[in-house]
């Protein structure tokens, strides 16, 4: 299925939307996933300069059948950001008439957030599988960032959004978070995933853009801890 694959990951502010600031400001990583053999794609958070993902499918002759979401925030499925409006899935549905694929827990958020409505999502549980021609997306539920946070695992890469860095994790001290679930989705729900399988997270907040699972194990200060009491009190709870 490898040479089937179609694999882009792509930095806001460099890859898209380059004229905007807060696009590079916030190092978002967009992603796109989809068959070559078929010409399907899904857009993992779309977000920002959604003319521009959908110009870069068109260019290596792929078309967008689908979004995934990570979670509600404004830069991964647009809403505002402070004062500053993001644009996101709401504004790609305006140019394309397909799904937007979230976890159970997050519809409430993201629909008050992100200007969806429930009739353009489509309501996944954790271990559902989205199907892009025949590429296969498994959906692994990793709340604490959010209450319906979601990673996704495709021929060996994990898609993480906010839930894990290669150098720490999404902050736990915002509307919907919950240090305790984060604690549990990074010790249980993260630990089936295998040392081979490379992690690509939301942001850019280290030097590398990827790593596999057994790095990031290995030098991520947020898997040292070796009990939840320990990690809550790291985390000043």
């Amino acid at each position: 299925m490898d040479d089937r694959l179609y694999f882009r990951q792509l930095l806001s502010g460099q890859d898209f939307a380059l004229d905007d600031p807060i696009a590079a400001q916030m190092v978002n990583f967009v992603y796109l996933i989809g068959d070559r053999a078929t010409g399907e794609a899904l857009v993992v958070d779309a977000a920002y300069s959604v003319d521009d993902l959908l110009d870069v499918l068109a260019e290596d002759g792929m078309r967008c059948t689908g979004v995934l979401a990570t979670h509600y925030h404004a830069d991964h499925v647009g809403g505002s950001l402070g004062s500053w409006p993001i644009e996101g899935a709401a504004a790609l549905l305006e140019r394309v008439d397909v799904p937007v694929h979230v976890q159970r827990d997050e519809v409430p958020w993201v629909t008050r957030a992100a200007g969806l409505e429930e009739a353009n999502l489509v309501v996944h549980d954790s271990g559902d599988v989205v199907t892009v021609g025949e590429v296969e997306v498994r959906l692994l539920h990793t709340p604490g960032h959010t209450p319906g946070s979601q990673c996704f695992l495709v021929e060996g890469r994990l898609v993480s959004g906010d839930t894990l860095f290669l150098d720490g994790c999404g902050r736990t001290d915002l509307p919907g978070s919950d240090p305790a679930a984060m604690y549990e989705s990074l010790t249980t729900r993260l630990a089936a995933v295998p040392d081979e399988t490379v992690l690509y997270p939301g942001h850019r907040y280290s030097s590398a853009p990827s790593a596999p699972m057994s790095l990031v194990r290995l030098e991520n200060f947020v898997l040292a801890p070796r009990s939840a009491e320990a990690w809550l009190a790291m985390f000043g709870r």
